[in-house]
């Protein structure tokens, strides 16, 4: 969980009551948060010559992004304490009722193609505030963020600037302006090379240094706003005399871009001449044939039942005492108008966490007292615990290949490229493997499609020990599927393998049959299986066949030629290959550095069940 450090008398101020360190604790345990150090006893560092005031070190719920500055914490403590009443966030237009627009251009797409904006006017910055409204954008750059990855936030002094403003993506050599900080103007390909080397910024720059384009943000007289997700330009640099604050966010994910500028709005709209109002900023993209208005501020309606909430909690409460009970956690509720036993809940903006009415619950019991809630017995929701049928199957055939004298092994599930497609003589089609986007190292490129790969480089490393070698492992191997929503499925497989002097190929035929009997498949000749008919991996239906397995010779690359046979199963009138097995080919074994030949067999489990 994140940690934020506030100012102990500053906070205790905008409370309006101070605490003890053991009644403050108390307090952040009751909303749901920690206390996780006060430094009032502990040596603090000295800055800018005097030592630094007392902190309180607190620990927020990731979930909690509009806790992530003092601001935040301030105002949920003092809502909660029923101190302060919900905040009005109002989107307020211009004097001249002309919004400031950003232009999106077509060439973003190819780099960073979403962007958000606000404006805050007569805003009043202090020390403090401008302190906490930095913080608040490098904490959303690591969490929600992902290091700039997905969202990255600029903020400008909107009186040094000039609208309409533009997004647009160049070549890196055509973007030229004086970076934050910097008295030197540099293009996009000089500005890499300046802060390769930076503690704070290099860390960035792959984000887009590879790209073709640069994004770059420009104001009506082609001034440089900033080069998202590096860095902003001098030009428009904000100060504590700042009084108009031009925000303009950027995104490869549009969901996080609107959830990072309502919190950024939401937090510190507050200073403005009258709080909690935002002037809006209207997005125009023509390629998209859409124009929109940013921030969206509404709340959101949710719906949540009453029994569900006593339910869960153990309570018996009135509509109206859980209505009054989601007030103290900022949400506005009343009971509907069209059935009693259930609650209309508008969440705010700041919310985004809340997805279903168990977040909602959540908070009830909260407002309530997680220490007041009733204590109750399991009895009345006792249940006998079962495996998934997957892990059953697995759990059998492990116990099958062990009792049969193999070893079981357990490798990681990331391997090379390499390892996964070349040292095979497998081809990868790029629409087969998922691949890290960034990995580390070249040992740990893609999650395997294979469990051969783990098998072979186990055997590798125990080369030493007397042989045969026998190994066998039971586990997943993933692969890309676009029609899910996560873009991916697992498969649980089996895999062995034998090396040794002699092939072994009787010998993992021999699993493969004891494995097979034991989960009850029958063996069929060729002429019982498909008469002759070569199939791939597709699924065919044929219900007048018998069900049952067999077996047909295969010519592929990762087996000896002649050595090698696919296995075909027919179950309940389906009928597709699951998996083959036979002896390496020489080069795969020169691959990962073995001596002897090898036998091995995979077979995909799934489709058992």
């Amino acid at each position: 969980m994140p940690t934020i450090n506030v100012d102990k008398a500053e906070l205790y101020k905008a409370l309006g009551q101070e605490y003890t360190t053991e009644e403050f604790e108390t307090l952040c345990f009751e909303f749901g948060i920690e206390l996780d150090e006060d430094t009032s006893n502990s040596e603090r560092p000295i800055v800018n010559g005097k030592q630094e005031a007392p902190q309180l070190k607190i620990e927020i719920p990731a979930n909690r992004y509009d806790m992530l500055c003092f601001e935040g914490i301030a105002l949920m403590l003092n809502i909660f304490r029923e101190k302060t009443p919900l905040p009005n966030y109002r989107l307020v237009a211009p004097k001249s009722g002309k919004l400031q627009t950003i232009t999106i251009h077509p060439e973003t797409m190819k780099v960073r193609p979403y962007v958000s904006g606000a404006i805050l006017r007569n805003i009043t910055f202090t020390q403090e505030a401008y302190d906490s409204f930095i913080a608040l954008q490098d904490k959303l750059h690591q969490n929600l963020a992902r290091q700039r990855t997905l969202v990255s936030i600029g903020t400008h002094d909107l009186d040094t600037l000039k609208g309409p403003f533009t997004y647009e993506a160049l070549p890196p050599k055509e973007i030229n302006f004086i970076p934050l900080n910097q008295t030197k103007r540099m293009n996009g390909e000089e500005l890499m090379q300046f802060y390769e080397n930076d503690k704070h910024l290099g860390k960035y720059l792959h984000i887009i240094r590879d790209s073709p384009v640069y994004p770059v943000i420009f104001d009506s007289q082609k001034t440089v706003c900033s080069l998202p997700p590096i860095i902003n330009g001098n030009h428009s640099k904000i100060t504590l005399k700042t009084k108009n604050v031009f925000m303009e966010i950027t995104a490869t994910d549009r969901t996080k871009l609107e959830i990072v500028n309502n919190i950024m709005v939401s937090m510190f709209s507050q200073y403005c001449a009258e709080p909690f109002t935002i002037e809006p900023v209207e997005i125009i993209s023509e390629h998209n044939q859409e124009t929109r208005q940013t921030p969206d501020l509404k709340p959101r309606l949710a719906e949540v039942e009453v029994d569900y909430v006593n339910s869960c909690c153990g309570l018996e409460a009135k509509p109206q005492q859980i209505c009054d009970w989601l007030t103290k956690m900022c949400y506005t509720a009343k009971p509907s108008s069209e059935d009693e036993k259930i609650i209309e809940v508008l969440v705010p903006p700041t919310r985004a966490d809340v997805l279903h009415q168990c977040d909602i619950m959540e908070d009830v019991a909260i407002a309530y007292g997680f220490n007041s809630l009733p204590r109750t017995s399991p009895n009345k929701a006792s249940t006998i615990a079962q495996p998934l049928m997957i892990n059953k199957l697995g759990d059998i055939v492990r116990m099958e290949a062990a009792m049969a004298g193999w070893s079981e092994v357990m490798p990681l599930i990331l391997c090379s490229h390499d390892e996964n497609f070349g040292w095979l003589n497998r081809k990868d089609d790029g629409e087969t493997a998922v691949k890290l986007a960034n990995p580390k190292t070249a040992e740990y490129q893609v999650v395997r499609t294979s469990l051969l790969p783990g098998l072979l480089k186990t055997i590798r490393e125990n080369k030493k020990h007397s042989i045969p070698i026998k190994v066998f492992e039971v586990s997943d191997v993933a692969f890309k599927d676009m029609s899910l929503e996560r873009k991916s499925r697992n498969e649980r497989h089996f895999a062995a393998a034998w090396y040794g002097k002699t092939s072994g190929f009787e010998v993992v035929h021999g699993l493969l049959d004891r494995v097979l009997l034991m989960l009850k498949i029958a063996f069929l000749t060729r002429e019982e299986g498909l008469e002759g008919k070569k199939m791939d991996y597709e699924v065919r239906e044929d219900p007048s066949k018998p069900d049952g397995y067999w077996i047909e010779e295969i010519d592929e690359p990762t087996f000896f030629s002649g050595h090698a046979a696919a296995i075909y199963l027919r179950l309940n009138g389906k009928q597709v290959r699951i998996g083959e097995f036979g002896i390496l080919h020489p080069t795969v074994l020169d691959k990962f550095e073995l001596r002897y030949p090898v036998s091995t067999l995979e077979i995909n489990l799934e489709v058992f069940l």
